[in-house]
């Protein structure tokens, strides 16, 4: 293949990011905007042009399916002997290779696929009480640490400095993990992180191996560098040996894995730490419409922090395509329903299934949709994690409760008894563990008492002699029943189905049609954020849901969990956009009938502090009603002159011209041109029309005895 083939076809930023000179290069890119097309297509024009030959490149990625993707591309591009690999694969190749030399002659100890059972013979060694799920978030703790560098006597100082909560007393948690360490040891094994350790250790420490390393690997490429982490930055470094051909390529608004010790800084730093560095920018989105990229950019465009120096504003190269939808229900159940019932609409007009995406914050909000879906006959997989029921949690609720009806009194209500029943398994109802496992596990638990509240809502029928039917309130019994036959309408086999998964599995794929679901304040962003830099986390985590969709997007959340209790707040990332008329609460034997929208209304974000406006005179506004007014006092009471005086022209109400929030708007926002005005809730082309003109002249500076004087020469 020819140089002038390898560069036929990229737009003018990848092209710049392929020709760019050998050292340092930056590729900072946008979801949807090419980023493996520019680094496979770097390797091929520097191999095809004879500056480098392919088996002294490494391209490193984060996982096998990346890896595999580079590779499938690299061939075809006739660039042939690159290593594509993740960095484990890499620090293993490498291991194993010179493993008779670093160990004398050794075998290499065999490397650990999971943690978790030394970890719980370590916790059991310094009498930490850990079951299989306390042990997977002390190997999760264990981990982080080693991955960020941090031995165990250090492990209690630099979790407080990284804010964790880890799932013990730090100090017990430090105590598992040198004795995690000491029975691996003791029984020659490894684990992956130790890999990547010896990796380094072999490089570092044995000048011959240095070498022979360092002769082959003269080009380095990394792909997805936001989510490196301190270990695997060492690693890097060390193959690089001071030298510096390499490319890097992230985007710092898909930072969403700080919690295993990622971190964007390597990324953010490489023009400061190389300051000869080519940082080239990839902004135009091939992926999606410029519908959802418009979208993705306003959600982004509020963030706040270090990633958001890097921020990329993306420009759609699609043609137009639909608007995203903004959909609010009363409840959860009925978000559902309405969810599953467009899939089947989707799919029915020719959208394969495969192509569809219903994404969510947490693994446990998977049961609702997996029930409406099954009974909407829309086939589903659960990617990233098991089907509600199948979850080892739920399936030990299921036999809790089912051994709990025979010691519960009849006449214990619903809710309760499911709350007992539990409480055998140690769950709390108000006390949610530290630890991703254990909170996951707590989540699903809190889900299933959920269902029985739902339950406990519609009576049950009691059959009563022949022909008589009686209401009650359901049982104990009657709710596990419930949860069989759920658990066994759920369980259909699939090949082939709507993709059902959290927002952080999400990340890397892309469909035609995607929901995001469940948006509303406390769940994202979830209540266990707590610091700017954890909120900031989870709208790059909405930003990255918004753009795994190409052509159709839906957002939506539920007002209330179950037709019940407080309203909630949508998500506060939420920025402009269409607002729709969400479907009719689903009751039993109801059919359900969606509202028709009365009128297209804006749901905009306050101006001063980014915070979701849903009430009719904040949106108008821009602004929160407690945040600051910025209102030009002047210009305030230019316009409510003038509105006097037109209203009395025309011989109408003021607020027939414009309402007492409007002019307040006006004040504070002074557009100047028709987009700005236009972006003011309530006026549309019919007032832009009819007082657009006077607006910006009285903006401007102008009185009404200045306007008033022009209409009568006129």
């Amino acid at each position: 293949m020819t140089a002038e083939r390898v560069l036929a076809g990229l737009d003018p930023d990848q092209r710049k990011a392929v020709t760019a000179p050998a050292g340092p290069v930056c590729i900072l890119a946008g979801a949807g905007t090419g980023k493996t097309r520019a680094i496979t297509h770097r390797i091929a024009y520097r191999t095809t042009t004879g500056e480098i030959s392919g088996r002294h490149v490494l391209a490193v990625t984060f996982t096998a399916r990346a890896a595999a993707e580079m590779r499938a591309r690299l061939t075809g591009l006739g660039a042939a002997g690159v290593q594509a690999r993740t960095f484990h694969s890499a620090a293993l190749r490498q291991v194993r290779y010179f493993a008779p030399r670093l160990l004398e002659g050794r075998a290499m100890p065999e490397l650990l696929e999971s943690k978790a059972r030394l970890v719980a013979l370590a916790a059991a060694r310094v009498n930490v009480r850990a079951d299989r799920t306390g042990a997977r978030d002390l190997a999760s703790e264990i981990e982080w640490a080693k991955s960020s560098l941090v031995e165990p006597g250090e492990y209690a100082v630099a979790a407080a400095k990284a804010l964790r909560e880890p799932p013990y007393d730090p100090a017990k948690v430090a105590d598992v993990f040198s004795a995690y360490e000491d029975i691996k040891r003791r029984q020659g094994v490894i684990d992956f992180e130790d890999m990547l350790r010896a990796a380094v250790w072999g490089i570092e420490e044995h000048s011959d191996v240095a070498e022979q390393i360092r002769a082959q690997y003269r080009h380095f490429v990394v792909d997805e560098y936001q989510d490196v982490n301190p270990l695997q930055q060492r690693l890097l470094d060390t193959w690089l040996g001071g030298r510096d051909d390499l490319t890097v390529v992230g985007d710092a608004s898909q930072t969403i894995y700080s919690f295993t010790g990622a971190t964007s800084a390597y990324l953010i730093d490489f023009p400061r730490q190389r300051r000869d560095a080519v940082v080239v920018r990839l902004v135009r989105d091939y992926r999606s419409t410029p519908q959802v990229v418009g979208l993705a950019n306003a959600v982004i465009k509020q963030a706040r922090g270090s990633e958001a120096k890097l921020r990329l504003e993306l420009v759609g190269q699609r043609p137009p395509g639909a608007e995203p939808e903004l959909k609010i229900f009363p409840d959860e159940p009925g978000e559902a329903v309405a969810v599953a019932r467009r899939c089947k609409e989707l799919i029915g007009t020719g959208t394969p299934a495969s192509e569809i995406a219903v994404l969510f914050r947490t693994n446990a909000q998977s049961e609702t949709y997996e029930k409406a879906l099954a009974e909407a006959e829309v086939p589903y997989v659960v990617r990233g994690a098991e089907r509600f029921f199948e979850r080892a949690e739920v399936r030990q609720a299921m036999v809790a409760l089912r051994s709990a009806t025979r010691s519960t009194p009849g006449e214990t209500p619903l809710v309760l008894a499911v709350v007992e029943g539990l409480s055998a398994l140690g769950w709390a109802r108000d006390q949610p563990p530290a630890g991703g496992a254990a909170r996951e596990q707590w989540e699903a638990l809190a889900a299933l008492v959920a269902l029985a509240e739902d339950f406990a809502k519609a009576p049950a029928i009691q059959q009563v002699g022949e022909a008589v039917a009686i209401q009650r309130d359901p049982s104990l019994t009657d709710f596990v029943a419930e949860l069989a036959r759920r658990a066994e309408q759920q369980h259909a086999p699939t090949v082939e189905g709507v993709t059902l998964a959290s927002l952080h599995s999400a990340k890397g794929l892309e469909w035609d049609a995607v929901f995001l679901v469940g948006l509303s304040d406390g769940t994202l962003p979830t209540t266990y954020a707590k610091t700017n830099e954890q909120v900031e986390e989870e709208r790059r985590l909405l930003y990255v849901g918004v753009t795994r969709a190409r052509q159709w997007l839906w957002l939506s959340y539920g007002q209330t969990r179950s037709g019940g209790g407080r309203a909630r707040r949508p998500c506060r990332f939420l920025p402009q956009l269409e607002r729709r008329g969400s479907g009719g609460p689903e009751r039993a034997g109801v059919s359900s009938v969606s509202r028709k929208p009365d009128r297209r209304s804006k749901v905009s974000t306050c101006r001063i502090c980014g915070a979701t406006l849903l009430a009719g005179a904040d949106r108008k506004l821009g602004r929160c009603p407690t945040c600051p007014s910025d209102i030009d006092q002047d210009l305030y009471d230019r316009l409510t002159e003038w509105r006097t005086r037109m209203a009395s022209e025309l011989q109408v109400p003021k607020y027939v011209v414009f309402t007492d929030a409007t002019i307040v708007a006006l004040a504070e926002r002074k557009p100047s041109t028709p987009p700005e005005l236009l972006a003011i809730a309530g006026i549309g082309p019919r007032k832009l029309g009819q007082y657009g003109a006077a607006v910006f002249a009285l903006v401007a500076g102008r009185s009404p005895d200045d306007l008033a004087q022009e209409n009568f020469e006129n």
